[in-house]
């Protein structure tokens, strides 16, 4: 899922850039056919096998110090169809490097009870619990890749081939919803992540310990139930944004009774009100304090820190969404928000309106000060979006360097993962899978993320397409 927000608090500023910022036109896919559904064609379009090949060839010269296995998650319907590209089955796609070489790849679909029945949300009622498809990302904690969906449990899988494992709820601890986007805490190893639901208490906040174990578990006090997609970790602090798109049960219903409407049980509804939650990391959560913001969506938050009094947040914005007049996607923007928790003012800047999605950042840095972010750039298009190049920018002075991967080709979310061998912040690599609509195919990249304008220094030619997803990881050797 995507991303945006914004406050009256302050005027927007923009960050001043060493790079002039151009508008490209809106992305043309000729072979898009705007009477059918979008996420079913073109570079969405499920794939309907699982392959494994070993016969892998790598162009230009992969990183020994690559040792591990990249995977990414995403929306893939056994049937080939869904009612949105939100509710297909879990599919994993992964590469297996070690030495330079690319020994493996595999997709296979995460074996939740909803792919072995054969059922989709849509025959199976209100979803939680093992009632979800696993399809948006990837953790590794404590020794264990998890599959994770928007709300239910997540499904360990093996690493060494990507098969299914079993539910995962922390030794029968877990009993609500594990958020897409848990927070691994660098300095304690600690695992922070959250669930919401459509019933009362709407959002709990969850820690496990360096070892797995779930160690607390409590209720936050929302007004509503909402869709929070995503929060972030100071090395003090929670950050929650509770957004206004807000659980219907009128749409709901119609979502039940009529599968193939495409309707969504949630709603844009500015007159929920926007706010940004802050309260110690750990607990407890009646300590929450809350910030009033203009209403806006963000499904994505880059990092988020301290600086000393303030909270700074650091976010993919968009004005609305689920919102029927406008687009399904709205060009996100990037923005800081900066929370000054002693005299309760908010500010909003605008550090870009380059459309950028699909954050990250090096994974030491989670809860502390970052100075570089790296983005999947998101072009406007009409009914959907268009995934397309790479961003790097820097917050220290607001200078950002792309990689334009050309008219045909596409990139999925980019992964950072760190050279432990340099105390540089941005030392390290970015990868993806990169789609090209022209010949139909995939191939795995890898970019040096000191110099992303130099694009690719290695790629693998996939035996075939990935479509477009949400979420990976990496999962190191050691």
């Amino acid at each position: 899922i995507l991303a945006a927000c914004s406050s009256s608090s302050s005027s927007s500023l923009r960050v001043p850039s060493t790079t002039t910022a151009t508008t490209k036109p809106p992305f043309v896919d000729r072979t898009f056919d705007p009477t059918k559904k979008w996420w079913l064609q073109g570079g969405f379009a499920p794939v309907s096998k699982e392959v494994t090949t070993t016969e892998l060839s790598v162009k230009g010269s992969l990183p020994p110090q690559l040792s591990g296995l990249y995977v990414r998650n995403g929306s893939n319907p056994q049937s080939g169809s869904s009612t949105h590209w939100f509710f297909g089955d879990g599919m994993l796609h992964g590469i297996r490097l070690h030495d330079g070489k690319a020994l493996w790849y595999r997709n296979r679909y995460v074996h939740t009870p909803l792919f072995d029945e054969h059922r989709g949300f849509d025959a199976s009622g209100a979803p939680g619990g093992t009632t979800t498809q696993s399809n948006v990302s990837m953790v590794h904690h404590a020794g264990k890749l998890l599959s994770s969906g928007e709300v239910g449990v997540p499904f360990e899988i093996d690493p060494t081939d990507l098969r299914t494992i079993k539910p995962h709820t922390f030794a029968g601890k877990l009993l609500t919803n594990f958020t897409a986007h848990p927070k691994i805490d660098p300095a304690t190893g600690y695992l922070h992540f959250f669930g919401y639901d459509i019933a009362r208490p709407y959002l709990r906040y969850h820690v496990a310990d360096a070892s797995g174990r779930l160690i607390s578990t409590q209720a936050v006090d929302v007004p509503g139930p909402t869709m929070m997609h995503d929060f972030a970790i100071t090395e003090r602090d929670v950050v929650f944004w509770d957004l206004p798109v807000v659980f219907d049960l009128k749409l709901a219903l119609q979502w039940l009774s009529q599968p193939k409407s495409g309707a969504l049980p949630f709603q844009w509804r500015p007159s929920h009100g926007a706010r940004i939650g802050i309260m110690p990391l750990g607990g407890s959560t009646t300590a929450i304090k809350w910030y009033e913001i203009d209403p806006c969506y963000v499904f994505h938050g880059v990092n988020a820190y301290r600086d000393g009094d303030k909270v700074v947040i650091d976010v993919c914005r968009m004005k609305s969404v689920f919102n029927p007049n406008v687009p399904f996607i709205e060009d996100p923007s990037i923005h800081r928000w900066t929370v000054d928790t002693r005299s309760a003012k908010v500010s909003d800047d605008v550090i870009s309106e380059r459309p950028g999605e699909f954050p990250t950042h090096n994974p030491m840095l989670v809860g502390r000060k970052h100075r570089y972010a790296y983005f999947t750039e998101t072009p406007y298009v009409a009914h959907t979006f268009a995934p397309t190049g790479l961003i790097k920018h820097d917050y220290a002075t607001g200078r950002r360097e792309t990689w334009d991967p050309g008219p045909s080709r596409h990139a999925g979310e980019w992964y950072f993962v760190a050279d432990n061998a340099s105390n540089s912040e941005d030392a390290g690599w970015l990868m993806t899978y990169l789609y090209d609509q022209s010949t139909n195919s995939s191939e795995f990249v890898v970019v040096d993320a000191t110099d992303v304008r130099r694009g690719p220094i290695a790629s693998v030619s996939l035996p075939q397409r990935v479509p477009y997803g949400f979420h990976g990881t990496w999962v190191p050797d050691e």
